[in-house]
Parts: structure tokens; sequence; C-alpha cells
């Protein structure tokens, strides 16, 4: 009779261990979580707010950070664009195709995030500056700024999709084939759907990175007002003035579009997903 009794008398000690446990780590990741972000992000926001509403307006909505805004959004947004179809096709490449270098093209692909962004722009300006070796020269022009931020989000889109890749089920392509279906649909009725929320979320962080990047692009953006100054630039100017109120106003604005971007991408991803998952 007592052996009989002795699970079911342990098991609630063992479920309120497990709580414990539970309560404990999501404690401590909230904590951490609470220091390393969201202490920084209600820091910018009193500072931002210190001068008061109408100086946070101003500083939002002048001359100069409207420029910096449309040249941002202008190029972060071609940016994403070609790197959701570039970033998809390396990522195919080197999930499905065997060939020589494979492997080091795959580490080369992780190259921007170990870089330092002023490494990048260096390398920038030596390639497509007024010596360049190519004969292209793209200092002070949306283009440099563009292949600059090409080059620092690219991962995030490859990143994203390959492991999404590699677990999709073959036999599902093949039985679509041996019906008769051609690459094309195979791949937009099939293959595409079962990405899209890898994309999304891959084209979000992407958008996130290009529009906060300042290293990148400082030397071969070259900074002109409103043709080439990116909103990260204009900070650094305020800051440079003594403005941090204003910095900081500039800096919420890119937050806010960047949670914005990130929050309605994520959540088309996730329907798309569900979607995906009815469908089967």
């Amino acid at each position: 009779m007592t052996a009989g009794l002795a699970p079911s008398t342990e098991a609630p000690g063992r479920l309120r261990r497990a709580r414990g446990t539970t309560s404990l780590r999501v404690g401590a990741a909230t904590l951490w979580l609470s220091v390393i972000v969201l202490l920084p992000l209600a820091a910018i926001l009193w500072q931002a707010a210190g001068a008061g509403w109408s100086a946070f307006v101003d500083a939002a909505t002048s001359n100069a950070a409207l420029e910096s805004y449309k040249v941002t959004l202008s190029v972060s947004v071609g940016v994403t664009l070609v790197n959701l179809v570039f970033g998809l096709l390396v990522a195919w490449v080197l999930t499905r195709d065997d060939f020589p270098g494979k492997r080091l093209v795959d580490a080369v692909i992780d190259l921007p995030f170990a870089l330092p962004t002023i490494v990048a722009s260096l390398v920038m300006l030596a390639l497509y500056g007024p010596n360049s070796p190519v004969g292209l020269h793209l200092q002070q022009t949306r283009w440099g700024i563009g292949i600059a931020l090409l080059f620092v989000t690219l991962p995030f889109v490859v990143r994203s999709v390959q492991p999404v890749l590699l677990e999709l089920d073959r036999e599902v392509e093949e039985a679509a084939a041996s019906l008769g279906a051609n690459n094309w649909t195979i791949f937009s009725r099939v293959v595409l759907p079962a990405l899209l929320p890898s994309l999304l979320s891959g084209a979000g962080l992407a958008f996130s990175r290009a529009i906060g990047e300042f290293g990148s692009v400082v030397l071969i953006g070259g900074a002109i007002p409103g043709e080439t100054e990116v909103s990260s630039q204009w900070i650094r100017t305020l800051i440079e003035n003594d403005d941090r109120t204003g910095a900081a106003a500039i800096s919420i604005v890119l937050l806010a579009a960047s949670f914005l971007v990130l929050f309605i991408l994520r959540a088309v991803g996730s329907r798309a997903a569900k979607r995906e998952e009815l469908s089967r």
C-alpha cells in the first residue's frame, strides 16, 4: 500500500521544484533584459524628454532631421529588398549545391558580423573611392552607402533562411515534380511559403541594422546634408554640437521605426507560418 502511494506523493514535490526553477530562470532572464535593454532605452527616453515635448518634436522634425530620414529610409528599403533576393540566392546555393570552397564561402558570410564596421568603411573607400582599382568612384554617393549597407546586412537574411532550407522536406518538392510541376511552380507554391516567415524576419533585422548603421558609411558616404547624410551621422553632429536632447530625439525616431518594422514583419511572418501549418 505504501509503495503504491509513493509516486503520487513525490509528484507534487517535483512539480513544485520545477515551477520554482522556472520562476528562477524567468526572473534571471527578466533582470538581465532589464539591465541590458530596458534601462538604456529608459535612459534615452528620459534624455529625449528632458527639454519637453515641444523640443522633442522640433528636433525630430527639423529640416536636417527630415532630410536624414529621407536618405536613411530610401537607401535602407532598397538595400533590404536587394538582400531579400540575393540573400535567399546565397542561402539556396549554400544548402542545395555542392562546389569547391563551399565551407570557405559559408564562413565568409559571417565576416561582416566579426569585422569592425569602420574597417568595412575603409574597405569600401579603398575599393570605390577616388583611387578605385575597379574604376568605380562611389564616395559621397547614395550608391556607395547602399553597397556598404549591403555588405553589413547580407548575413541577416542568409542566416535566417539557411536553417529553414536545411529542414525543408525534399520529398514534398519531389512529389510536386512527379506531378508535373516545373521548378518555378515548386519554388513559388511549395518552398517560398515555408521560407516566408524566416525571409521576413531576416528582412526586418537587415532593415533595422541599416537604418542605425554608422561605421560602415562614415567614410564612403561623406555626410553631405540632404544627399548622403544618414540619420546616425546627423546624431553624431548633434552630439558634437552638445545638443544631446536633439540626438536622443532622433534616436527615438529610429528606434520606433525599427521596432515598428520588426513588429509588422514578424506578425505577417507568424500568420504565414500558421497558414502553412494549416495547409499541411
